[in-house]
């Protein structure tokens, strides 16, 4: 439903050393579905080279237990890409396998390189040959050219060349190498099961294998995750051992929390709410978001609702503040998959009917207060609040767990343009008219500071204030 006006970048998913490499790293892509239905791929490392197979839809639509069965290995990297319309092709699903004078490799991406467009351009005056128009390719495109003699070198080489954001995995015959860009936009943690180790883009995926998590990667740090044939692949007097987390795991570059700034939306929407992001739960933020919205715009209502299903802590914390009963308003299908998510407007306002209806029976004669995440382009607010009114709705008050939305993200959210977006173009109580809504409040980046406190030590708001970490701008390739 929300693809339509917001959609995250990818989810990444590795395992290292574990016999049904393969059959966890399927697990794990369910459980990070959220982040991505475009299209969904594994890679498996069978000797010196690698298999892959990947393709357009759902994890389940991708992947028959006959064909998880028939790849084996111990070594596995999983991705699943976002939703769109009109750049859907096979050709830009993850990983991305080639074979370099480093031997056979696989990339797994989640961000988006803001120089993209101008290393592309130098490549390909070098003669490089892309067959994708993902932004990721550029990355096996530099580790390809690098004079460097062991793959981390190569990686430490080609990252110091791209700019913008980036949680990645680089998948050998020897093993995996997992990096997050100096500022950690993106999540990333590190987990062990059975001997085995794993990297995913949430602990959600942690969990959905059974592994205990070890601890987040941290802003511009590589390491080294060696698989049983890792002889000779990463050697050198510039890799440590990881700090408690086991004398496998060996540091290439040690990371930095001075400039930290994770995507402050991974808590606001992105996530799923039963994971942990730095020590913080995904669940109990949205909820202290929803209670101190509710302190500061109370409003006379009969029930309280969210949209499902990322606003239903923050409607839950709401309610819960406000002493309004809390009630299902929104009634969502989970059996509808991405066959609704269709590039014409009068097919994705389709989907969005069949995916959620409103419960009549609660809703009619009552005043509701309809509690969301965000509002983007305001297509998607405006159709919830004209869902409660035809379920009879007396009044319907919006309530934002997140500060208006006003500028364009270039690190890995395909959100609207500028002149696209309904607060940067619109007053608070303009988007409350075109919305239809009786009244409209949002948090405010203050209120969002308060709720998270410390724990985090720096958050990128740049969607809401404007001001970027880094100098940035579209660059020209597909963004994943």
């Amino acid at each position: 439903m929300k693809g339509r006006e917001f959609g995250e970048k990818c989810g990444v998913f590795a395992v290292i050393g574990h016999r049904h490499a393969v059959e966890l790293c399927h697990y794990g892509l369910y459980a990070l579905q959220h982040r991505g239905q475009e299209s969904s791929g594994i890679a498996v490392v069978r000797g010196n080279r690698i298999q892959t197979h990947k393709g357009m839809g759902l994890v389940a639509e991708v992947f028959s237990p006959e064909k998880v069965h028939g790849m084996k290995g111990e070594i596995a990297l999983g991705h699943v890409r976002y939703s769109t319309a009109g750049d859907s092709s096979i050709e830009n699903a993850q990983p991305l396998t080639v074979k370099t004078r480093h031997g056979f490799l696989s990339v797994a991406h989640n961000g988006n390189l803001t120089n993209a467009r101008e290393l592309r351009a130098g490549l390909e005056g070098r003669g490089s040959i892309f067959q994708t128009t993902l932004d990721t390719e550029v990355i096996p495109h530099l580790l390809a050219g690098s004079s460097a003699d062991r793959i981390d070198q190569a990686l430490m080489e080609a990252l110091d060349q791209v700019q913008g954001a980036y949680s990645l995995a680089v998948m050998t015959p020897g093993g995996v190498l997992a990096a997050k860009d100096p500022y950690g936009f993106r999540p990333l943690c590190l987990g062990k099961m059975e001997g085995a180790w794993i990297v995913s883009s949430e602990t959600c995926g942690l969990d959905s294998v059974d592994a205990a998590f070890v601890r987040e990667l941290e802003p511009g740090e590589i390491i080294w995750i060696p698989g049983p044939r890792a002889e000779g692949c990463v050697t050198g007097n510039d890799v440590h051992a990881a700090a408690g987390a086991g004398s496998a795991i060996r540091v290439i570059r040690k990371g930095s929390y001075e400039r930290q700034a994770l995507c402050v939306f991974e808590f606001v929407y992105f996530a799923r709410p039963d994971s942990d992001i730095y020590g913080l739960n995904v669940h109990a933020v949205r909820k202290a978001l929803g209670r101190k919205l509710a302190r500061k715009a109370p409003c006379n209502a009969d029930l309280v609702t969210g949209v499902p299903d990322s606003s239903l802590s923050a409607a839950s914390g709401f309610a819960e503040e406000s002493g309004i009963p809390y009630e299902m308003g929104l009634v969502k299908n989970r059996y509808i998959g991405r066959t609704f998510i269709s590039p014409d407007q009068s097919s994705r306002e389709f989907g969005v009917k069949v995916k959620l209806n409103p419960l009549r029976s609660l809703v009619e004669g009552k005043r509701v207060a309809l509690v969301d995440d965000s509002i983007v382009r305001g297509t998607t607010s405006k159709y919830m609040v004209g869902l409660m009114r035809s379920a009879g709705a007396r009044e319907v008050h919006v309530r934002i767990s997140s500060p208006p939305y006003r500028f364009p993200c270039y690190y890995g959210i395909d959100a609207s343009k500028g002149r696209e977006l309904a607060a940067s173009a619109m007053s608070t109580e303009e988007i409350r008219r075109a919305i239809d809504a009786d009244s409209l409040v949002y948090l405010d980046i203050q209120d969002v500071k308060d709720v998270l406190g410390t724990k985090v030590s720096g958050l990128c708001f740049s969607c809401f204030s404007g001001t970027y970490p880094v100098d940035a701008g579209p660059s020209g390739i597909q963004e994943e």
